[in-house]
């Protein structure tokens, strides 16, 4: 059944309510977050994401017209709620372990990542490929300065090359989520990640 209140939230943006239109955005982001990290991605249908709210199916797909755009949509706010984590070290491989002890209590967003992952290597889905394309290239740059900084520290090893080990680092984390997420009780990605720290130590360590 339409609900009137609901075709007046799809039809807000081009009347001028714009804040409306940002804060009903944000509210079904906030849905989505909580329902991915209770449930799993697979709870994540535009229909079932508009019934939880009370708004029509319409009225969702105004704001995120495909399945694809809500989940990176939903996938982008956490990374940005991410990088406020009180407890980020601010180095190389301690902010992925870090990042690995945090995701446990989450293990629906980790899924998400991981499926985004998946869908990216595979044809029609092209703004989930250039997501990740974007999002590895940056993430091997922030690394690479990480590690530049904590090889001047000495706490890396000096004749490792910054984008090479970033790489590394990224498929151990990638990988290890993966594993964790098939069997939580026989991989533990914090302790691993923790190893590899050790695998790379610098003279000052």
């Amino acid at each position: 059944m339409t609900h009137p209140a609901d075709d007046d939230d799809a039809a807000q943006p081009r009347r001028g309510g714009y804040r409306k239109g940002a804060e009903r955005r944000t509210q079904i982001l906030d849905e989505m977050i909580r329902m991915v990290a209770e449930q799993g991605v697979d709870a994540s249908s535009l229909r079932s994401v508009a019934e939880a709210l009370g708004i029509t199916h319409a009225a969702l797909r105004h704001y995120f017209p495909s399945r694809d755009e809500l989940l990176l949509a939903v996938y982008r706010e956490h990374e940005v709620r991410e990088q406020g984590a009180p407890d980020r070290m601010k180095s190389a491989i301690g902010d992925m372990r870090e990042s690995a002890s945090r995701n446990r209590a989450v293990p629906g967003l980790v899924q998400l990542y991981t499926t985004l992952g998946a869908d990216a290597v595979q044809e029609g889905h092209p703004a989930t490929r250039e997501f990740m394309r974007e999002r590895f290239a940056r993430l091997r740059t922030e690394l690479s300065v990480l590690i530049e900084a904590d090889q001047a520290s000495g706490r890396i090893r000096a004749d490792l090359d910054p984008v090479d080990l970033a790489s590394l680092s990224i498929a151990a984390s990638d990988g290890l989520q993966v594993q964790w997420l098939l069997d939580p009780e026989a991989v533990d990605g914090e302790r691993v990640l923790r190893l590899l720290e050790r695998l790379v130590p610098g003279d000052g360590r």
